[in-house]
C-alpha cells in the first residue's frame, strides 16, 4: 500500500497579485469546533459579518453577505440575478478582466456592447459615460482593480451618470476591497464583489458581495421558490423565468442569510470563521490606515525598482496601489527569474496573462503580505537574482532607497 507523506507545505514569501499570505490569526480561527448552521451562536456570526461587510464596503445597504465559492462565484452570481436574457450590458475593458464580464454576461443571454481601452491604462469616465448614452444599456459592468494590468479605475463620475439615468452599475472590486478606497455608497455602486484571497488575507473560497434596494428589485424581479421549500399553492411562481443558477441565485441566498434562513445550501462553516476574523482584523486596523499602510509599501517597493534601474509598466497616473508591474528586461528569461527567486528564497511573484504573458513581472503588497519585511527581502532577492542573470545594475542600491522612502513615509 502507497505510504503519503505529512502535509507539510513549504514557507512562502507571496508576493502575487492573489492569493497572498494568509494572517495567522485567519488561519488559527479556521481550526475552532464546527458549529451547525441554523445553531443561533452560527446565525449570530452571519449577523456579525454582514455588519462587519458593510463597513468594509463602506455602504448602508441592508444586503452584504458572503457567496460560498471563489471571487468567480460572487461575480457569477451578480451577473447571472441582475441579467436577464436579452437585457443590453456594457462592459468598459480595459484588461483581462473585463473580458471576464463580457464572456459572463454573454453566457447569461445578454445583449453585450463592449468598449476597449489599451493595457496599461483605464477609461476617462466621460468616454464610459458616452458610450452608456450610446449604448442606452440596463447594466453597466466594470472592473475596479485590473491585477492584469496593475491599473485602477475612477468610478464615482462613472456611478453618478448611471444614476441619473437609472442604469444599474455592478464592479468587480476583487483586488480592491480591504486595500484601497472602495466607496460603494458615495460612488453610486449597485452592487460590488469582493474577494477573499487578496487585500482581505483569507484563503480563496468566498466572495463577499453587497448590492442595494435598486439591485434588489431586478433579483426579487426573478425570484423563483424551489419546489421543494414551498409551503402552499401561492409560492407557486414557475410562471417566472427564473435566475438560470439555483446555487447562484441572489433572491434565494438573500432569503437564506435573512431571518427567515430558508434552508438553501450548507454554509462553509470554517469558512465564514476565517471571512469573520479576517474583516475583524482590517476593521480594528482602520480602513484609513490600512489603505495608508498599502501606499507606504508601494512607495518603498517603487523606490527600490526604481533604483535598481528598473522600467515600471503602464500609465502611472492610474497605477493600482496593491499591484506593481515591471517590464521584463530585455534578453532575461522572465520564469527562469520567477524560479530562482522561488527556489533560492522562497518568493513567489506572478507573470502575466494574454499580450503581457512574458512581458510583465506583477508584484502584489496585498493585506497580510503588505509589509516592510515582505518589500526588503524580495528587493534584496529580486536584485540578486537578476545579477545572476547577467543584468548590470547598482548592486545595494535598491534597499537603500527603499529604506530611505520608509524613513520618510
Amino acid at each position: 500500500m502507497k505510504r503519503y507523506a505529512d502535509l507539510s507545505p513549504s514557507p512562502r514569501t507571496i508576493m502575487t497579485p492573489g492569493p497572498v499570505e494568509v494572517d495567522p490569526r485567519v488561519l488559527r480561527a479556521m481550526s475552532y469546533p464546527i458549529l451547525g448552521q441554523f445553531d443561533p451562536e452560527f446565525t449570530a456570526l452571519m449577523n456579525e459579518t454582514m455588519e462587519m461587510l458593510r463597513g468594509v464596503f463602506q455602504t448602508n445597504n441592508h444586503w452584504a453577505y458572503p457567496v460560498d465559492g471563489t471571487s468567480r462565484s460572487g461575480i457569477e452570481a451578480v451577473l447571472a440575478s441582475l441579467i436577464a436574457p436579452g437585457d443590453k450590458v456594457l462592459v468598459p475593458i480595459y484588461g483581462r478582466f473585463g473580458h471576464l464580464l463580457h464572456e459572463i454576461a454573454d453566457r447569461c443571454g445578454a445583449e453585450v456592447t463592449a468598449i476597449e481601452k489599451e493595457w496599461g491604462t483605464v477609461f476617462d469616465p466621460e468616454e464610459v459615460i458616452g458610450a452608456i448614452d450610446a449604448a442606452r444599456p440596463d447594466l453597466v459592468l466594470m472592473v475596479h482593480g485590473e491585477t492584469s494590468t496593475g491599473r485602477v479605475q475612477p468610478l464615482a463620475d462613472i456611478g453618478r451618470a448611471c444614476r441619473e439615468r437609472d442604469v444599474l452599475l455592478a464592479v468587480d472590486a476583487v483586488a480592491t476591497i480591504g486595500g484601497v478606497p472602495v466607496e460603494t455608497d458615495a460612488w453610486s455602486l449597485d452592487a460590488v464583489i469582493g474577494g477573499t484571497q487578496k487585500c482581505l488575507s483569507v484563503p480563496s473560497g468566498m466572495a463577499p458581495i453587497t448590492y442595494n434596494e435598486r439591485a434588489e428589485r431586478k433579483v426579487l424581479s426573478r425570484k423563483r421558490v424551489e419546489k421543494g421549500l414551498r409551503t402552499g399553492a401561492a409560492e407557486d411562481n414557475s410562471a417566472i423565468r427564473p435566475i438560470q443558477s439555483n446555487y447562484l441565485d441572489l433572491s434565494q441566498l438573500q432569503d437564506y442569510w435573512s431571518p427567515q434562513r430558508l434552508n438553501h445550501h450548507t454554509e462553509m462553516t470554517s469558512m465564514l470563521y476565517a471571512l469573520r476574523e479576517g474583516l475583524r482584523l482590517v476593521l480594528e486596523e482602520g480602513l484609513e490606515e490600512r489603505f495608508a499602510r498599502h501606499r507606504r509599501n508601494e512607495r518603498a517597493l517603487l523606490a527600490g525598482l526604481e533604483a535598481m534601474g528598473l522600467q515600471l509598466y503602464g500609465d502611472p497616473s492610474c497605477k493600482l496601489t496593491v499591484v506593481t508591474c515591471i517590464l521584463i528586461p530585455d534578453g532575461v528569461d522572465g520564469e527562469s527569474v520567477r524560479s530562482m527567486l522561488l527556489d533560492a528564497f522562497g518568493i513567489e511573484i506572478a507573470s502575466s496573462f494574454g499580450p503581457l504573458k512574458g512581458k510583465i513581472w506583477r508584484i502584489g503588497t496585498m493585506g497580510y503580505s503588505c509589509s516592510r519585511k515582505n518589500v526588503l527581502h524580495l528587493l534584496g532577492a529580486l536584485e540578486a537574482t537578476l545579477i545572476r542573470h547577467g543584468v548590470k545594475l547598482p548592486a545595494g542600491a535598491a534597499l537603500q532607497a527603499a529604506l530611505s522612502a520608509y524613513e520618510t513615509a
